[in-house]
């Protein structure tokens, strides 16, 4: 019986010390706030937003995936609670090569990295930057073209709520980000916003209410993400390149990245998930996105749980 009590002991104690904050410096200075918890293989939160950070996530979600993998929450550069940049780089490559000094830092030899939203322009960089890096890709509800997410679901979806005629991207007199402030403006005004991701208005103002749980949060790359143009590249025709196991979660309600999304995604090693809500799965359809993370280890016998 002791030797059981201490046994145990042993492996809460172990259990605890993964579970930790620290800061991890960039090579440019930059202070990211990072956070492991968790058992089994690692696997990086790329969170979307740009700018939501990764508290959030771990808020509504953290203890499913924590019984299964050991998760790395991240905030990026410019978010949350990381600091910026102080020569304001926030392109693609530099927020790869974080991701890349992440792991290098954490002793890590490759992961995973599970992707929400615009998260996916992440993960699709990241895994062409570092190829060895990576084992293989989650990605929830993530764009892969946010031109395309825009102009095909988005424009028209949020048009259509507010009683509006959409022309089109192309034959549009606004730019599309003047657009985009448009109807988002539009949208709040009439406190509709909520119809774009969530499937009740509370979920809105619960997953808003996060936000302020967290003192002087950094907005610095949310302001900056979409006007440079590395975030906006085609990686569409780019999936089928890429040949590490993918699970492609979608929503036929989430019309921020559009429900017809997943019709141009080629990755070779997929399984692909459909899903009868919205956006944000981690607070809504919690049973569906562990019963599809879960098959996508079994079908790939690649997220051994330890």
């Amino acid at each position: 019986m002791n030797k059981l009590i201490i046994t145990l002991a042993i492996l809460l104690i172990g259990n605890n010390l993964r579970a930790e904050e620290k800061q991890i410096t960039t090579s440019d200075g930059v202070n990211l706030y990072v956070k492991v918890e968790g058992n089994g293989d690692p696997v990086l939160y790329l969170h979307g937003g740009p700018g939501s950070g990764s508290y959030w996530f771990e808020k509504f979600y953290g203890e499913t995936m924590e019984e299964n993998f050991t998760v790395i929450y991240l905030d990026q550069r410019g978010v949350g609670r990381s600091s910026s940049p102080e020569n304001q780089d926030y392109s693609l490559e530099r927020m790869t090569k974080d991701f890349e000094e992440i792991r290098t830092a954490l002793g890590y030899d490759n992961w995973y990295t599970l992707g929400h939203s615009f998260g996916g322009i992440l993960q699709m960089a990241y895994a062409k930057a570092y190829p060895g890096s990576n084992k293989g890709m989650l990605m929830i509800n993530t764009t892969l073209h946010l031109n395309k997410s825009f102009c095909e679901s988005w424009a028209p979806k949020a048009s259509e709520f507010l009683e509006e005629t959409y022309p089109g991207c192309e034959q549009d007199s606004l730019s599309l980000m003047e657009r985009m402030r448009y109807l988002g403006n539009k949208l709040r005004e009439k406190d509709i916003f909520w119809r774009m991701a969530y499937s009740q208005k509370e979920s809105e103002a619960i997953m808003n209410a996060t936000y302020q749980q967290i003192e002087n949060w950094n907005y610095d790359f949310g302001n900056a993400a979409l006007s440079i143009d590395d975030y906006w590249y085609n990686y569409l025709p780019d999936t089928q390149k890429i040949t590490i196991p993918v699970l492609f979660f979608y929503g036929k309600q989430d019309y921020m990245v559009g429900p017809e999304h997943y019709r141009e995604v080629r990755f070779p090693k997929m399984l692909l998930w459909e899903n009868q809500g919205g956006h944000i799965p981690f607070q809504e359809q919690k049973e569906d996105l562990t019963k599809a993370i879960l098959s996508f280890r079994e079908k790939y016998n690649s997220l051994s749980k330890s």
